[in-house]
């Protein structure tokens, strides 16, 4: 038996995906990502400080929050405040380690940028939806510090991209929607840069267990689906 997919995609094929850039007045960058159904809200704060382990060291830092709003999904999610979900630490996380594959901290000097995914409606893909925006909204706001002579140069050294691929019936699928994020075997989320180096694989078997051969056939799927989004986002500026 082959999945059908219930949008009709094919089995390599992409949710359309979009960036609008400038979609908030405040922030020194915000983009609203829209994969498929699901929409984050990514945005880009600087602040002229670095945590206490780099003052002095000339050098600046990056983190990322991510957050689902209560109407992102059918049912109502609760606010996270005074404590975060595994879940939700482990996402921001990923974002942040993501981003920062992408920065020469000695030439942003000692500043820290903070980058905000929240997700408006969720429909799987919510975590690499939030890099692959995220990347957009981080070079925007560093390419408006350049235009201002705040920066000789723009301390970005890499592109960065990320997409799930899931395995269902023996077949590897790009940018699983919900039905699929939950019927899928195994699931991966994989990040890699403009030279299609990997920068993090989130893999894990739902039931059993899997076969090397079988995550070589989920990279080759997500290869292809991550060169596609760093197209799409260049074409976004």
């Amino acid at each position: 038996m082959v999945w059908q997919r219930p949008d009709g995609r094919q089995s390599d094929q992409l949710r359309p995906v979009s960036f609008e850039r400038n979609f908030t007045r405040f922030a020194a960058a915000s983009v609203l990502t829209k994969c498929g159904d699901t929409q984050v809200l990514c945005t880009v704060s600087i602040q002229p400080k670095v945590p206490r382990f780099l003052e002095g060291k000339g050098q600046g830092w990056l983190t990322a929050e991510y957050r689902m709003l209560p109407g992102a999904t059918p049912e109502r999610q609760e606010r996270e405040l005074m404590k975060l979900s595994g879940r939700t630490q482990e996402i921001q996380r990923l974002i942040g380690r993501s981003l920062r594959s992408t920065l020469d901290f000695q030439a942003l000097g000692e500043r820290t940028i903070v980058v905000d995914a929240d997700v408006l409606q969720a429909d799987a893909g919510t975590r690499t939806t939030s890099i692959t925006g995220g990347f957009v909204a981080l070079k925007d706001a560093l390419d408006q510090l350049v235009a201002k002579g705040d920066l000789e140069r723009s301390p970005i050294i890499h592109q960065v991209a990320a997409v799930s691929v899931g395995l269902l019936d023996d077949q590897p699928l790009l940018d699983l929607n919900y039905p699929e994020d939950v019927a899928a075997a195994i699931d991966c989320n994989v990040v890699m840069n403009e030279c299609l180096d990997l920068i993090e694989i989130q893999g894990t078997a739902e039931e059993g267990s899997f076969k090397r051969t079988q995550l070589n056939r989920i990279l080759d799927v997500a290869e292809k689906g991550i060169q596609e989004l760093l197209d799409l986002q260049l074409r976004a500026f």
